[in-house]
């Protein structure tokens, strides 16, 4: 038992984190009509960990002069700052793009996604952990954190969410897309792509119409993730699948019954 929550307290702390700093960006999200930015945001991160990581190890894992787990202990981090160049690159592009050609914003968006996709399939064709490579960065490795990965990103998250709610003039223009890129750089390398996008677009999905959206999105976002880490341990499933089958299940029971009693069902009568 005491093996079991060690190794589901740090994913519920990471998972509870991401989702506190996720669930008011999903709402600017969703207000602004660009649902698929933070999948193409978080594609796009990816790529760039991918070609960092790659060129790393095409210009010196393969040297028979450096010891590679030594090298890769000192500059793991280096794919991480690739990833965020590309994420604020991306933030750059996407701006420009609502800025004079606003009605073409979602298309573009999708454009962008499947491309860094696509680029990312190509550069990890000739690697032999590819397929490894692009599962973990879909479907994420939560359930593999550590306390040490929950101390670590515990700065850069509070950061960003202090920043968010504190300073409401860096949602605009430009800086809403760098805190976004910053976001989505850190959540997709702890939680995945897939997960990113449940986490930030389903609690804004399913509360829309509530009077006080953030309250509850942020109340369905820390139940999905309770009862999603929890049943990936019990059933010994993949986490990341199992986190966003369990948002996507409590959102269309959520906006099934709030249909339902927007027409008055039961009636009490």
């Amino acid at each position: 038992m005491a093996d079991l929550l060690d190794i589901v307290l740090p994913a519920l702390l990471i998972g509870l984190m991401v989702s506190v700093v996720h669930t008011p960006l999903g709402i600017e999200v969703l207000r602004r009509g660009i649902i698929f930015i933070d999948l193409a945001i978080a594609q796009i991160a990816g790529l760039g960990f991918i070609i960092t990581e790659v060129l790393i190890e095409s210009d010196h894992i393969r040297s028979e002069h450096i010891h590679t787990e030594h090298f890769l202990s000192e500059l793991s981090f280096i794919p991480s700052l690739g990833a965020l160049f590309f994420a604020l690159l991306g933030g750059i592009i996407f701006r420009f793009i609502e800025k004079y050609f606003p009605t073409l914003q979602e298309a573009w968006i999708g454009v962008f996604f499947v491309l860094s996709a696509s680029l990312s399939i190509l550069v990890l064709s000739n690697n032999p952990h590819g397929d490894e490579e692009l599962k973990h960065l879909l479907s994420g490795q939560i359930l593999f954190a550590t306390l040490d990965d929950v101390i670590l990103y515990l700065p850069i998250f509070g950061g960003i969410f202090a920043t968010w709610m504190l300073i409401p003039k860096l949602r605009q223009g430009l800086g809403f897309y760098f805190l976004f890129a910053l976001t989505i750089t850190a959540s997709v390398q702890l939680i995945g792509i897939y997960v990113v996008f449940a986490s930030l677009i389903l609690p804004a999905l399913v509360t829309v119409t509530r009077q006080k959206p953030l309250f509850y999105a942020w109340l369905f976002s820390a139940f999905s993730i309770i009862v999603g880490v929890g049943l990936s341990a019990l059933l010994d499933a993949p986490t990341g699948p199992m986190l966003v089958t369990t948002y996507a299940a409590l959102g269309v029971l959520v906006s099934i019954k709030t249909a339902l009693a927007a027409r008055g069902w039961p009636d009490r009568r």
